[in-house]
């Protein structure tokens, strides 16, 4: 569930936030015994800290991770998505400049400017990031299958097409 649990390592604190409320304003932060002295009760505030709904609603998450076996399904498709785009990198050697990432945290990064693959996305219904005006972030849901990911690879295949057109 936590990429820190890829390397063999415990962090002493991480910080949860986003994700953690299913779309409600929510963070976390998770300490081990080592650190968890630091901060006492009272000591420590937040500006939506403890409201019952969000609260509710973050338990929702957990949950629906567990029944719907979400993190399994990102084990699962991610190695596949990242062959996919390995393809698409030996394909667009002069565009694609590295595939970066883990689970379903990736990155794109061009040999050029991404926006005008970004652009070409957006308008085909693939939602991605331009980020560093070279990198192309995706952050695909985590209920995705290999039906949708081959749906995203055929749109990033055709924007780099273009792209290569266009020189």
């Amino acid at each position: 569930m936590f990429c820190f649990q890829h390397y063999q390592i415990t962090p002493d604190a991480m910080t949860l936030s986003k994700a953690l409320g299913g779309g409600f304003p929510i963070a976390a932060l998770v300490a081990g015994k080592k650190v968890s002295n630091v901060l006492s009760p009272g000591t420590h505030a937040t500006t939506f800290g403890g409201s019952p709904v969000v609260c509710a609603a973050s338990l929702g998450v957990f949950e629906a991770l567990k029944k719907e076996r979400l993190i399994q399904n990102v084990n699962k498709i991610s190695p596949y998505f990242f062959r996919r785009l390995d393809e698409l990198k030996r394909r667009y050697y002069d565009i694609i400049k590295e595939v970066r990432g883990m689970g379903f945290m990736i990155g794109l990064e061009l040999t050029q400017p991404a926006d005008a693959v970004y652009r070409f996305c957006l308008k085909e219904g693939l939602l991605i990031n331009c980020t560093q005006r070279y990198v192309l972030r995706i952050l695909p849901p985590l209920n995705i299958n290999r039906k949708d990911v081959d749906r995203a690879i055929s749109i990033l295949d055709k924007a780099f097409q273009e792209l290569k057109n266009e020189k």
